[in-house]
């Protein structure tokens, strides 16, 4: 931690005064990249149709500045060679300076449509095809997203924390536009990229004109990643709000893993074992691509649970978990539960190796997925999920026990440790989908 607040890890142009890269092409971005929107699928196309076999690239692996002086013009990026400010002209040192063209060109490299070799800059042929088809080509520019931070946010006299946290802000951005209804004022959405990546940041001690600018940094590179994503044509733009258009929502929804119309769904149901007075169940439809760690997700809003311990699957006998440790689980992030399983199938998830939440789900049917309806959901369900840590099944019905004897000695003692005044507000039968689904629309792409 520095003396000014700022954490250590964040590198030096970070602190105010210290310039940093590209500073000076960043002051017309907000502007320029509003003459380019809906423009890329077609730009990045004839980028790579530029390359051709291949052209060289400088010693730092970038693209010559005689060849960016001529793609500027053939790609109509908004860049400015050589800008006159005043009476000085800045020359253009590096092609690096370019920010849309610098932008395109690492935005085809993530999309594995170009690469670097040998100090070219080249083709990925089998990747070709997509150049042919705008919608797939506009799908994987897409889902090459979270790889292109550095070159949508920009070092200057001051780095954003987004900048460092960008894949984790560019998820909280996507999820906050794909659950709004009606377009998000940008004000929120620059709030709600700052309370995704400034928890991670010790910043108490910064002096309130220094976290002002921070914060500005910030709001300036969330324009900028809603700039890239209005020039994929995924986000509509007015003055002071935005949406996702249909093709954004469509391509959101598949980096969260949701299904598609015409995609398979399962529909599992999912039982507290050895918990009933009353049973506690939920009745989901999950994708049936859906990776066993994110079914750990799903169950965990489903039931209710807080995410506070450790967690398996047993399925044929396999037990699927995070990897690594002593437990030796496979792991679960390779593993897809439609490949596992079929109809009238049964496994296993517990929860907590200490209280033992064990919960029978049953694959009961395959489904279709429809339009307008988010994937996963919860159908049904009853009863509320039991508190974390009150010991298990055999804990939990002694709670309920002592929470309906107000006579009982631990009466008070489980009030206090659950929060509550009054037994009353103690409803192990309460559980609405409705709650549910909110919960697991909130859920993140992993």
């Amino acid at each position: 931690m520095s003396a000014e607040g700022i954490p250590d890890q964040l590198p030096a142009a970070c602190h105010p005064g210290l310039g940093g890269k590209r500073a000076q092409s960043s002051r017309n971005v907000w502007v320029n990249m509003g003459e380019t929107v809906g423009r890329t699928v077609e730009q990045v196309r004839a980028l790579v149709g530029w390359v051709g076999a291949g052209r060289k690239l400088t010693q730092t692996g970038r693209v010559t500045l005689a060849d960016a002086r001529a793609l500027v013009e053939v790609l109509d990026t908004g860049d400015r060679m050589d800008p006159v400010i005043g009476d000085r002209t800045f020359k253009t040192k590096s092609s690096e300076e370019l920010y849309h063209l610098t932008l395109l060109v690492e935005w085809a490299k993530a999309a594995r449509l170009l690469r670097t070799a040998g100090g070219r800059l080249l083709p990925v042929k089998k990747n070709s095809k997509l150049l042919d088809h705008p919608d797939e080509l506009r799908g994987a520019l897409f889902a090459a997203l979270p790889h292109i931070g550095p070159a949508v946010t920009i070092s200057g006299w001051m780095e954003s924390l987004l900048s460092h946290e960008y894949d984790r802000g560019l998820r909280a951005l996507l999820h906050r536009l794909y659950t709004a209804t009606a377009p998000v004022p940008l004000s929120d959405l620059y709030e709600v990229v700052w309370q995704a990546v400034s928890p991670l940041y010790v910043l108490d001690d910064l002096p309130p004109d220094r976290l002002g600018h921070l914060r500005t940094t910030g709001d300036h590179d969330v324009q900028r990643v809603l700039k890239a994503l209005a020039s994929l044509g995924a986000v509509h733009l007015a003055e002071d709000t935005a949406e996702l258009t249909a093709d954004g929502r469509i391509e959101t929804a598949r980096m969260r893993g949701e299904a598609e119309p015409g995609d398979a769904v399962l529909r599992i149901l999912v039982e507290l074992a050895d918990v009933d007075n009353p049973r506690v169940w939920r009745q989901l439809l999950v994708p049936a691509a859906i990776r066993l760690d994110r079914l750990h997700s799903v169950i965990q809003q489903a039931m209710g649970w807080q995410n506070c311990h450790m967690h398996a699957f047993t399925i044929d006998g396999v037990q699927y978990g995070r990897p690594g440790g002593e437990l030796g689980f496979r792991d679960e992030r390779t593993a897809t539960l439609g490949a596992l399983l079929k109809p009238g199938a049964h496994f296993v998830y517990m929860y907590d190796f200490g209280d033992s939440w064990e919960h029978l789900i049953t694959v009961e049917q395959f489904q279709t997925a429809t339009a307008g309806l988010h994937y996963p959901h919860c159908v049904d369900g009853a009863g509320a999920c039991p508190p974390e840590d009150c010991g298990g099944a055999p804990g939990y019905s002694d709670l309920k026990v002592i929470l309906a004897d107000p006579a009982h000695e631990e009466h008070l003692a489980m009030l206090a440790w659950l929060g509550l005044r009054s037994a009353t507000e103690f409803t192990p039968d309460r559980f609405a989908p409705d709650d549910a689904n909110a919960r697991l629309l909130r859920l993140t792409a992993p």
